[in-house]
Formats: structure tokens, sequence, C-alpha cells
């Protein structure tokens, strides 16, 4: 097997022969903290190319440049899961003439695998990759965990391009990382030393181009204000609320699956059910998504027999899925796409997650705040949600003077006969709507959980906040929302702001 390094990020891409129309993309592993993006766009730029389509799984503050390349022509399309709020707030402005496509963390990888969104180079940020382009996310200085996202991309893009900060010699493939020190070691007469052996995520036969640079990131940035327990009492409360709704469902058990979002309250639900699941002996099967060092502290006390990783959330996980052999790798097309019928989400217990805002038919959007910004995306939520036994939603009544239970959410992200229950300070909805909820219902009930009706949440948050002000919606088309089997496509309005 020959070389395949090249001297420069502007090397790879002129001799992946990218030209102007073209679909290029990137992963957000290394979430906030992501330099690749940035320096493969500067470059771009640079060249002359223009009107290129970026499909990125997701886009974080780090990413603001990208906004002066859209104004400038380089960039007229972009296909994501996920805007953080700055982002957001130039597309709520119209900075694009085409209208965002955003998918969901399944939507993604089937609709490249299908042939619905092509890409033509793809950048791959890799903390480590050998001169053939075996790479990881595993090892490195600049270790993110697992590379889940990428992975559709590599097999299906017509050009591959691994950048790394860690260029080893020697072939990846028959190296390990020691089980003590997490260092990447040799092969020892003719067998591994005693660790975790590196299968590469991204194989050699993919890949056409490798470029080593001084650092694709800062594995800090990985952590964010959304990956980090709540410590404030009410968020508290809804989490032993929720560990409660869990409890009295039947369905915690030997072989429990679980998976929970990002947000503090849920991530606080967590440490919650460890507490029951030890006290009880209960040992759950996996836990699923993305992980968190609280997913490894019970993975590491025998809570789950494995954890399956589509992208680490903070550097504990980072550092356990270097060493843990029952921490394990997923692709996002594993995780959670729509045309895989073995999809992880599929045999999932129960999944908990966030909203901003909620209404009474239970429908829930994560895309927009209660001024109609972009601020999020799906990401995995709807592929969860249709897949789990049970779907919680955990989110306060109201944020400051805005009420989150609504007659109707500006846009819908997850349907609600994808949700099962609303978990709120003030009591739990159980969206009875479906007939499979009624059982659920009483046995809450039968367990002293404070059960109401959504409308009676609605009113009690009114009470306090006041009737939500009519979200005013601008006449341009920003961007589309597409359910993960492209289904009922919805279309979200511009809003002015001073962005």
């Amino acid at each position: 097997m020959t070389s395949k390094v090249v001297g420069t990020i502007r090397e790879a891409i002129t001799s992946a022969e990218l030209k102007d129309g073209m679909a290029i993309s990137f992963h957000h592993h290394l979430r906030n903290g992501d330099h690749v993006l940035n320096m493969v766009m500067e470059e771009i730029a640079k060249l002359g190319i223009k009107d290129l389509t970026v499909n990125v799984s997701a886009l974080f503050d780090v990413h603001m440049p990208l906004v002066e390349h859209i104004k400038n022509g380089v960039v007229t399309t972009l296909q994501t899961d996920y805007v953080s709020r700055g982002i957001g707030t130039h597309i709520s402005n119209g900075v694009m003439n085409n209208p965002v496509e955003f998918r969901t963390h399944g939507g993604r990888p089937a609709d490249i695998e299908r042939g619905v969104t092509p890409i033509d180079v793809a950048f791959v940020a890799a903390s480590t990759s050998d001169k053939f382009g075996n790479a990881t996310g595993r090892i490195g200085k600049s270790a993110c965990g697992s590379l889940g996202y990428p992975v559709s991309d590599a097999a299906c893009a017509n050009k591959v391009v691994v950048i790394t900060d860690n260029l080893i010699d020697g072939d990846l493939r028959e190296m390990s990382v020691d089980s003590l020190t997490g260092e990447l070691v040799g092969v020892m007469s003719g067998s591994p030393i005693e660790g975790k052996s590196i299968t590469p995520t991204i194989p050699a036969e993919q890949v056409d181009y490798v470029v080593e640079v001084s650092e694709i990131g800062d594995p800090a940035g990985i952590v964010s204000g959304t990956t980090k327990i709540t410590e404030d009492p009410t968020g508290l409360f809804m989490a032993e609320t929720a560990t409660k709704v869990i409890e009295a469902s039947g369905l915690l058990r030997d072989g429990f699956s679980f998976q929970t979002g990002a947000g503090g309250a849920s991530l606080a639900t967590s440490k919650y059910l460890k507490e029951i699941m030890l006290r009880d002996k209960i040992k759950g099967s996996f836990a699923l998504g993305g992980i968190t060092s609280y997913m490894v502290d019970m993975l590491e006390a025998g809570c789950f027999e494995k954890l399956l990783d589509v992208q680490c959330f903070d550097l504990g996980a980072v550092e356990s899925i270097k060493k843990n052999p029952n921490h394990i790798e997923i692709s996002a097309y594993k995780y959670a796409s729509p045309i895989n019928p073995d999809a992880a989400v599929n045999k999932l217990d129960v999944v908990i997650l966030g909203a901003t805002e909620i209404d009474t038919n239970f429908n829930v959007n994560v895309h927009t705040d209660s001024k109609g910004l972009l601020m999020g995306g799906a990401g995995g939520h709807s592929d969860a949600s249709a897949g789990a036994k049970i779907t919680m939603i955990i989110t306060p009544l109201y944020r400051k003077t805005n009420p989150i239970v609504l007659d109707q959410v500006a846009y819908v992200t997850t349907p609600g006969k994808d949700i099962d229950v609303l978990v709120t300070q003030a009591g739990v909805a159980v969206n009875t709507s479906l007939e499979k909820n009624r059982e659920l219902e009483s046995r809450l009930k039968a367990a002293g959980v404070n059960v109401k009706s959504i409308f009676d949440l609605k009113r009690e948050a009114e009470e306090v906040t006041g009737a939500p002000k009519k979200l005013v919606k601008g006449e341009r088309e920003v961007a589309k929302i597409l359910y993960r089997d492209n289904s009922e496509p919805q279309i979200i309005y511009s809003v002015e702001t001073d962005a």
C-alpha cells in the first residue's frame, strides 16, 4: 500500500479536482473546538471556487466564518442536522438565497447512501491517521472519540481527504491501545500488546489523500454548556420525576436499554437511574447515542453491558472509548438510519430528550426559539423518538416569560405520534391519544406520579407568563425541515433581528 500523504490542504483540494458547483462534506465530532471546516473553507475561497454545497452533520459558533463564505458566494447550499444560535440567527435573517436543508442524524446517512445528497469531496478530521489513510478519532492529542458521523461520507464520496494532526508511521491496523496508559503501541511477537486493538473508523481503501496539519481542533471544545449535568433545583426535581416514570413503566429490568439527550436535566436523570439500577441489581443491555461521562460511570458500575457510541460528548467519554472494549463505536447509519432495519434506536426502551416548545398534541420543536430564530436542529431527536418504546420530554413549564407548552408549536421537529410523556416541574402528562400509553398512565398514577392533562400544564404555565405572543413569521423561506424519512417537509420562515 502506498502513501497518500500530500503537503497541504490546498494540494488536497486541487488533487481532488474540486470545482464550482460541487458538494463537500464535514463532520462535527470536535463540536465547538473544530478547526478543520474553517481551514478547508479558507483555502477553497482563496482558490476562487464558488457555488458549493456544504453537507455538515452540525455547525457551531466556531464555524461563524462560514457566514462570510455564504455572503461571498463560495457556499450557496447548506445541508445540516443542527446549527448553533450564532449561525442560526444569520440564516433566520436570510443570509442564504437557497433554504437550508435540515435532516436528522439518521436521515443524513440514509440520504448520502441512497444518493439523494451526493458528495464530491468529503473532508474528515481525524485525530490519528497513518500515511495510507487508516483513520480514527480515538487517540492522539486532539482525540474526540467516536467518528460515527463521517462513516457514510467516506464510504460514498467520490474523493475523501483525511486531515490529521497525528500522522503515524506504520499501519494503524497493526496497533493497539495500552489498557493502562492509553498510549498507542505496536505489535510484539505477532500479537498486539494487551489492550484495545485499533480498528480504523475510516479505512485506507476509502481514502484518497491525507494531510497533516498542526492542529485539527481543541478537544476542550467538545464540551459545551448543554453537556453538563444541571445544578438547578427545578431541573434536578424533573430528573427525579423522570426516573420515577421509568421505574413505574415496567421497562426497568435486566436488558434495559436507554438514551438520554444532552440537556442538563436529561443528564441528571442518569445519576438517579444509576442509583436505582445498583440498588435493585439491574443489568441493562446498552446505553446509546452521544455518550457522556455519566454514561461511562454507569458502564463501569455494571449498570450496562456496553455503550454504543456515535459521538463522545465530553472528554471522559473520549478516554473511555480509547481503552474500554465494551465502549463501542458505531456509525450514524447503525445508530439511527431509517433505511437500516437493525438501527440501534429501534431497540431502545427509553429515551429522554428536551424541547424548546411542545404543544397540546405533543408535537416538539427544537429547531427555533420562541422568537422563531434558528438555534438548533433535530440531531437524533426524531430518530430516537421514533424507535424507543417510551420517549420522554423533560422541560420546564416556562423559561423567563415564555410558556413552553403551547396550543401549537411554530415548527414540528418531532411529531406527537412519537412522544409519550412530558415531564415538567408541575407534573407529568401522558400522550393518551396513543392507545399504547393508556396502561402507562395507569401505572404512573398507581406509583404516585403527579399525572396531569397537558392542557392543565399549558394553563398553569400561562398563569405565570400570560398568554404567549403570536409569532410573526417573515415572508422569506430560509430553511426546510425534513423528517427522518423526508416525509412532510416544513418551511421555516425568516425573522428580522440585528444579526
